[in-house]
């Protein structure tokens, strides 16, 4: 079995699977990284929205092979410095964005990915931003979403 060699979360892993896995199902049943959720499995949905290499992707679409050993994957899990929540983290929980908190780990991600975009763009984080940003909630809680990715940004 081919061994495929990333890095999550800062740490360098490696993991014996079949070159056509697709790393969704790497990070969360051959890693125990369950933050990133299963939600279509086919780049619709974003659930699993993660970074690689500090921008937003869906792993549920990327085959473990074509990721390389230099790319770096963050998932919520790696977003915190510390014992400190990231700015965009404490902005969710100022603003009790979630409800059932199912898509809320891909949402958190993707809003930080956005916010670095704009900076990048030197844009800013405006509400047309912000509809670029396509993660479902099937709970519906978009305006606080809305007020949190906005709060957060203001700190990042």
């Amino acid at each position: 079995m081919p061994t495929q060699t990333f890095k999550l979360n800062g740490e360098s892993v490696t993991v014996d699977t079949d070159d056509d896995v697709r790393l969704l199902w790497v990070i969360r049943d051959l890693l125990g990284v369950t933050g990133p959720k299963y939600g279509c499995g086919i780049n619709v949905c974003k659930a699993c929205t993660s970074h690689i290499n500090g921008k937003a992707f869906n792993p549920c679409s990327v085959r473990v092979c074509d990721v390389d050993a230099e790319d770096e994957i963050t998932t919520i899990e790696g977003l915190a410095d510390g014992e400190d929540l990231h700015p965009m983290q404490q902005a969710w929980i100022d603003r009790d964005v979630a409800q059932c908190g199912y898509c809320q780990p891909g949402q958190v991600m993707a809003a930080v990915a956005k916010v670095r975009q704009c900076q990048e763009e030197g844009r800013e984080i405006d509400d047309a931003a912000i509809e670029e940003i396509r993660n479902i909630c099937r709970c519906g809680t978009y305006n606080r979403i809305r007020e949190a990715i906005k709060a957060g940004a203001e700190n990042m």
